[in-house]
């Protein structure tokens, strides 16, 4: 079962070959990729599509996959990364600070991003607890399951998700935040990462996952048996994707692959919602409705329109110590 495997922990390597006789003959290239453990099968597919054509041909593929900030910090700290795919904007910059990764990365038509979702809240086969919406989480006796904003992007996502769905109702910040405290007075389980998240929901611990939509749709398409509901209000989640300044050039051509509309459908295949025009979706298997896999929330909110973007959101909710969702953290107890 894909999301039982161990072979997404944090900071494991993968390794995988992809695009007929890999690595054989002169022209056999290696390429390392570092990245989140959510898009690990997305970009599986993507690189068996790039592998049947000429630039994707012959290519090896080392890759680890882990927690967003854990693996940003490793390829600092020297693990080696042709193309990095994080789950935030943040961990790219930690790159770009280190001179690992040129300041311009993000200057393309789609600033970066190279996949998109949303915050969905995942529920055991027939709601049991019949969770409809942000709302209903923060009732007493209901078990929340989220990573760890401390280590995980994923976690980041659905925080903000939590925060801006009070706003975007009319609530204000102080009611947003107590509703924040309350959510985590709720959290039974902080995994280190998403994948992890969803393993440990999988194995009962919670009543509701604060999750990706792509990474349930994924869980579905594994054989798992859950519900997901897409919330009126939610976040729309933006993970972006470079290439290293020493990187070697196919590794620009790969990104330039996951780029185009079929490198995108190689994506949608596996529950990410494209992030270019002229993409053929087709049918989703894992979707509540497969032939319409991505429906439109009532009101989606983004980092940059309505929060200020991710400098501002990283000094508000996320700094140590004095950012809201540590200091929260530290009053629930929630902070492992």
């Amino acid at each position: 079962m894909v999301l039982l495997a161990g072979v997404v922990a944090a900071l494991l390597a993968l390794t995988g070959c992809v695009g007929g006789a890999v690595g054989s003959g002169a022209d056999g290239t290696t390429l390392h990729l570092v990245g989140f453990a959510v898009p690990a099968e997305a970009n599986k597919a993507a690189q068996e599509a790039w592998g049947k054509t000429p630039e994707g041909a012959e290519v090896t593929w080392e890759q680890s996959y882990g927690a967003s900030g854990d693996q940003s910090r490793a390829v600092v700290n020297g693990l080696k990364a042709d193309y990095v795919n994080f789950s935030l904007e943040g961990d790219v910059t930690r790159l770009v600070e280190a001179g690992l990764v040129e300041p311009t990365w993000k200057e393309g038509p789609t600033k970066g991003i190279v996949s998109d979702s949303v915050v969905v809240l995942v529920v055991a086969q027939g709601n049991p607890k019949k969770i409809n919406g942000w709302d209903d989480l923060i009732k007493p006796g209901v078990r929340i399951v989220t990573p760890n904003p401390a280590s995980s992007g994923s976690a980041r996502w659905n925080v903000l998700a939590a925060y801006q769905q009070v706003i975007s109702a009319g609530g204000t910040e102080a009611e947003a935040e107590e509703y924040l405290r309350k959510f985590f007075g709720n959290v039974v389980a902080l995994p280190g990462s998403g994948r992890d998240a969803t393993t440990a929901f999988l194995q009962g611990t919670a009543d509701v996952l604060i999750s990706y939509e792509n990474e349930a749709i994924l869980a579905r398409q594994s054989g798992e048996t859950f519900d997901y509901l897409v919330p009126d209000d939610t976040l729309k989640i933006e993970n972006p994707g470079a290439v290293l300044k020493d990187a070697d050039p196919k590794a620009k051509a790969y990104l330039d692959f996951v780029l185009s509309p079929e490198g995108q459908q190689a994506f949608a295949g596996k529950g990410f919602r494209p992030v270019v025009e002229g993409v053929t979706v087709g049918e989703v298997a894992g979707a509540n409705d497969p032939a319409n896999p991505f429906p439109v929330p009532k009101r989606l909110f983004t980092i940059n329109d309505d929060l200020g973007g991710w400098k501002s959101v990283n000094e508000k909710f996320f700094a140590d110590q004095t950012g809201l969702v540590p200091r929260i953290q530290a009053e629930t107890d929630k902070q492992k």
